[in-house]
């Protein structure tokens, strides 16, 4: 059931018909004058959401974080089209859904700010009716477009590493030793010692540098996904339906006063 402390939870809420299927997102919602309860509700449906359509919260409940209520989808498809653009609806609108919805007299009480019909109310539009007998008047109404948005997703990014091996050249400078003859004449035999004829032998250990080769992880890059929101502008485009008044006037008698 929903009470009256929870007209501004409603607001913006998903709607569902009465098989658990989506309808909408709650646009407006209208109260009952007599007690405050809520009513009635605009629900944001057709394409791109640009349709507002009323429907009756008498027997919704909120429900997994929505609106359930208590019509069908194609019943608010093919509700009638109430001007939404004023804080009350007058009773020959509230008369024309509460048809639609085979409520009867009895089975939605009011709409928001509409449902103060009481016996006054009455009153006063019959004297208002008996006040302009003798007038002709046509409403004219036309559909405005009402573009909402709604955010769905549309991909998926994953962030992964992986192994490559590559082949890295790296080059290094190496020493080695190399034996080198000296000669160097002895004159007079001097600092030869004692001099003798013999078999000898002498020997020197070379060295030399070999490149050894290590590995090392170290990290070198830290890489992340981040969001972010852009904001762009997107031309939605659709047809409208608008009347126009014409006067059939064929002897010039009437003047156009407009209020």
């Amino acid at each position: 059931m929903i009470t009256q402390e929870m007209t501004r939870e409603l607001i913006g809420r998903p709607a569902y018909d009465a098989r658990g299927e989506k309808v909408g997102k709650i646009g407006q919602v209208y109260v009952d004058d007599r007690n405050g309860t809520p009513a009635w509700a605009t629900v944001n449906t057709g394409l791109f959401g640009m349709r507002e359509s009323f429907v009756p919260l008498r027997g919704a409940d909120l429900k997994d974080g929505g609106v359930a209520l208590p019509v069908q989808k194609s019943q608010v498809k093919d509700a009638p089209q109430v001007a939404d653009d004023h804080s009350h609806l007058d009773p020959h609108e509230e008369q024309e859904l509460l048809r639609h919805y085979d409520a009867g007299s009895g089975g939605v009480a009011g709409d928001g700010r509409a449902a103060n019909t009481g016996p006054a109310d009455r009153s006063r539009q019959a004297t208002d009716e008996h006040r302009h007998h003798d007038d002709a008047a046509v409403t004219r109404s036309e559909e405005r477009l009402r573009v909402s948005t709604e955010s769905e997703e549309t991909g998926r990014v994953r962030l992964r590493k992986y192994v490559v091996t590559e082949e890295q050249n790296v080059t290094v400078p190496v020493q080695h030793e190399e034996v080198r003859l000296e000669r160097e004449p002895v004159r007079d035999g001097a600092g030869s010692g004692r001099a003798s004829i013999g078999e000898d032998e002498q020997e020197i250990t070379l060295h030399a540098e070999r490149p050894v080769v290590d590995k090392k992880t170290e990290a070198v890059e830290r890489v992340r996904l981040g969001k972010e929101t852009v904001t762009e502008d997107e031309k939605v485009s659709d047809t409208v339906r608008k009347e126009r008044v014409e006067v059939d006037d064929p002897h010039g008698q009437v003047r156009d006063r407009r209020s």
